[in-house]
């Protein structure tokens, strides 16, 4: 069995396997801690909650809380009743809350654990494929402001993040997709080599799929040491967000579009974007077309009407990466070479949906 070292990033150590749990205990136990709040989700409080309590032996006091489960729970008022949790229940500035959960929980979590009594610890352990590649490395915490993905919220680090490939045999066909997607990003952005591999789509293997998931989890660490307050080079993780995110805002808030989850709304935006790249970046017609094909092998195509595509291109003026008025994108020369802070022309956005949908 390959053993697999933590990867320090800046501030924490990311640690893999089932030897994760001797880290944890060792770093409550040397910061001494006054109570343990576990926060979970209705999934990860059924699925993988058991786990975790039979391996945490501690003396501390632990206070389970439980938020419902979706990304439409992720918003200020989850976090009151959390906020809320924690102060009847006595929680202090030396106690920790561990996120147990995918990306909302993780990310709903370090935003609760902040802002609590001005910062607490908090840990991350993601159990879903997109928290453990995406959520684990860069310290960004928030909620969403109603269908507006991540317009609250800080940059804090973790104390530890452990990722255990135990917990994705718990995750739906949907959900590992849609992590998987944002692993086809890092290829995209930094590793033509690991797309390649990646092209080849395979749920099965868990195990082995560990050794993907620490490779996407350095390409992200590498990137994040760099520019830690995405202030310039940080922006390359952003591809296939810029129209991915409004791509699932819209599918959030229009009753005529069905819901996406995270990966399904960026495989969109990476296909788009993709398009946007070969007129804007000199990117090879060929390598948008494999784009979208091996993302069309893994998702189901959708339909965007022309009435849709004006409310989500709407919905960019609110893109994070927005500033002066311009709304910036990160897109690719090739596969492997990012650019930033390209504008893209209105009309080039219809040729990028008809791309899509043809």
């Amino acid at each position: 069995m390959t053993i697999f070292t933590p990867i320090p990033s800046l501030y924490h150590d990311v640690v893999f396997g089932d030897g994760g749990i001797e880290y944890l205990k060792s770093l409550l136990q040397q910061n001494d801690y006054s109570s343990i709040f576990l926060l979970v989700d209705t999934n990860t409080h059924k699925h993988c909650l058991p786990y975790l309590l039979n391996e945490l032996v501690t003396d501390l006091s632990v206070t389970i809380i439980e938020i419902e489960a979706g990304e439409e729970h992720k918003n200020i008022k989850t976090c009151l009743r959390v906020w809320q949790t924690l102060s009847e229940n006595g929680a202090d500035r030396r106690s920790i809350l561990i996120n147990l959960g995918g990306g909302v929980v993780t990310d709903l979590g370090g935003f609760v654990a902040s802002t609590f009594k001005r910062g607490i610890d908090f840990i991350n352990i993601p159990t879903s494929l997109l928290a453990m590649v995406d959520a684990s490395v860069g310290g960004k915490t928030g909620v969403d402001l109603g269908v507006l993905k991540n317009q609250i919220g800080v940059i804090q680090q973790p104390q530890m993040v452990w990722i255990n490939n135990r917990f994705l045999a718990t995750l739906s066909e949907e959900q590992f997709r849609s992590g998987y997607a944002e692993m086809l990003k890092h290829g995209l952005i930094a590793d033509p080599s690991y797309w390649k591999k990646l092209s080849f789509f395979d749920q099965a293997h868990y195990d082995s799929l560990l050794e993907s998931i620490y490779h996407s989890v350095g390409i992200k660490n590498e990137v994040v040491k760099k520019d830690p307050n995405e202030q310039g080079w940080r922006k390359v993780l952003n591809f296939g967000h810029t129209l991915g995110h409004a791509v699932e805002s819209y599918a959030l808030e229009s009753p005529d579009q069905k819901s996406l989850l995270h990966g399904e709304a960026i495989a969109v935006g990476m296909i788009l974007e993709a398009y946007l790249s070969t007129i804007l970046c000199g990117m090879p017609l060929q390598e948008a077309e494999e784009i979208k094909t091996v993302f069309l092998s893994i998702f189901s195509k959708e339909n965007f009407t022309l009435e849709a595509q004006a409310k989500i291109l709407e919905l960019l003026i609110f893109d994070k990466k927005n500033s002066h008025g311009k709304i910036n994108f990160m897109l690719l020369k090739a596969i492997g070479k990012p650019v930033l802070d390209i504008q893209v022309p209105k009309e080039l956005f219809e040729s990028a949906f008809k791309f899509y949908h043809d």
